[in-house]
């Protein structure tokens, strides 16, 4: 029996919504993710009975969101460092995102983050790619490559929101990092 879109609606403006409550404040209630998602508490405990399910739900989701950003940024594309940098622009618009999967401890331990995902297969790809054709720094490894971009992102969020740093300016500070880090030597 397939959902109906109306339920696919209100549980995903309840995901939504918990990913922007809680990447701004992990303790948040139940009840504070409720009016933000515009539904009732009884509404949401329909859908999610207890706090651990609804964060169980967000690990599906926010994996969900980092796929569908890694496939945008088509890193097979281009030269290397332009489809970093294309990956560094989609990964930055999920801000709240990967702030919730860095702050949530529940989310990091779900099964689906303790294996190697597909995006993280393709940036692995990606940065071996630049570095043969010369155009990434065959110095770091893919999997330190990958820690430095999420440590950047991470950076330049809460740069925004903790020193008011404007949104522009945090993702070319981003960029450029990302940009002066790879560059082959």
């Amino acid at each position: 029996m397939t959902e109906s879109s109306t339920r696919i609606r209100t549980r995903r403006a309840i995901l939504d919504a918990a990913v922007t409550v809680l990447a701004r404040d992990p303790s948040a209630s139940l009840a504070e993710v409720a009016a933000a998602a515009d539904v009732g508490r009884t509404t949401l405990h329909r859908y999610f009975a207890e706090r651990s399910d609804l964060i169980s739900a967000l690990a599906a989701h926010t994996l969900d969101q980092v796929c569908i950003a890694t496939d945008r940024a088509e890193l097979s594309h281009g030269p290397a460092p332009e489809a970093l940098g294309r990956l560094c622009r989609e990964y930055f618009e999920l801000g709240d995102v990967l702030t919730l999967i860095f702050n949530e401890p529940q989310i990091g331990a779900d099964p689906a983050y303790q294996e190697e995902a597909e995006h993280d297969r393709e940036l692995t790809d990606l940065i071996a790619r630049g570095q043969a054709e010369g155009t990434i720094d065959p110095a770091f490894t893919p999997a330190w490559f990958q820690y430095a971009l999420w440590a950047l992102l991470y950076t330049s969020w809460s740069l925004m929101r903790e020193a008011s740093l404007p949104r522009h300016e945090a993702l070319e500070l981003c960029l450029r990092s990302l940009g002066k880090l790879a560059a082959a030597r």
